[in-house]
């Protein structure tokens, strides 16, 4: 004997609403058959995968480790039918396209016409998110693919990751404050550096750049976009780092002035992510392509 789908799907959902009378509920079934269903998976296990608690249910040891390998296998037969759903390989819904939100002002609008022209028969639904969110959800299944501002984190070995190219950074100031000329990241005041909030990875790169090896050596005060860093720097309350794609949005502002930063400089490699075995991997290698000539331009 071996395990369905569907006795999988009942597990599964026993596990994530914590209770068997509700997981029969989303599945759309009674009670005792999905209990049933569940009863003989434990029987072909040999152990019980839950604890029937008074209250509900909880994971055994077992079962922790059986429902993590049941959800891939059920990402894999999903992506299956989608992809068998699919005219010619194509997607029957839109694609779940996510950027990080120091990208996807600045380098979205350059790209989505030219991947709507070049792929007309795919559909894209676009959000912003944190690096390490999106590539949990590339994990689960609940986003296709994603543009980050890194290769793909250690520890992802499930996920594909394409180079796009280098965006160097560059030293945002107050005008007048500083000279023209290149500026050497040893030379900036730690203390009026501006960051964004924790959690960005723009964040951990600008600490890295610049040395920033202690918490005292930390503004207190943490954005949540580079638009609002920009705003404090224009003020004269501090100097920041800019990707050179925020350039055309972020330094219209005569207020500010931008400096290259002297040799080695600085900066960050944008990628495009998915997980492995995805089943539109050919039109992500085509995104790749279409975004990469996005280069130039910026």
């Amino acid at each position: 004997m071996t395990f369905t789908l569907k006795q999988m799907r009942y597990i599964v959902a026993v596990a994530d609403t914590g209770h068997f009378g509700r997981a029969a509920a989303l599945c759309n079934i009674s009670q005792p058959a999905l209990s049933q269903q569940v009863q003989m998976a434990e029987d072909i296990c040999g152990t019980p995968l839950f604890d029937r608690l008074r209250g509900g249910t909880r994971l055994t040891p077992f079962g922790q480790e059986f429902v993590a390998r049941a959800r891939q296998v059920l990402q894999e037969a999903d992506g299956l039918w989608t992809f068998a759903r699919g005219n010619g390989g194509q997607p029957d819904r839109p694609l779940r396209f996510g950027l990080i939100p120091t990208v996807a002002p600045y380098l979205l609008p350059e790209i989505f016409p030219r991947l709507t022209a070049e792929l007309p028969a795919v559909g894209f639904t676009v959000s912003e998110n944190r690096t390490e969110a999106m590539i949990e959800a590339l994990v689960d299944g609940s986003l296709d693919v994603a543009l980050i501002g890194t290769e793909a984190p250690g520890g992802s070995p499930r996920i594909v990751s394409r180079p796009l190219f280098q965006d160097p950074f560059v030293l945002a100031t107050k005008a007048g404050e500083a000279p023209p000329g290149p500026i050497t990241l040893n030379a900036l005041e730690p203390e009026r550096i501006l960051l964004l909030d924790e959690g960005h990875c723009f964040r951990d790169q600008t600490i890295a750049a610049c040395r920033l090896q202690s918490a005292s050596s930390i503004r207190t005060f943490a954005a949540t976009s580079l638009s609002t860093i920009v705003e404090f720097v224009a003020n004269g309350q501090g100097v920041t780092l800019l990707p050179q794609i925020a350039l055309r949005k972020e330094a219209n502002d005569p207020r500010i002035a931008i400096h290259r930063l002297e040799s080695p400089g600085a900066g960050r490699l944008l990628s495009l992510v998915w997980r492995e075995g995805a089943p539109f991997a050919a039109i992500f290698e085509r995104m790749v392509e279409l975004i990469r000539r996005a280069e130039p331009a910026l």
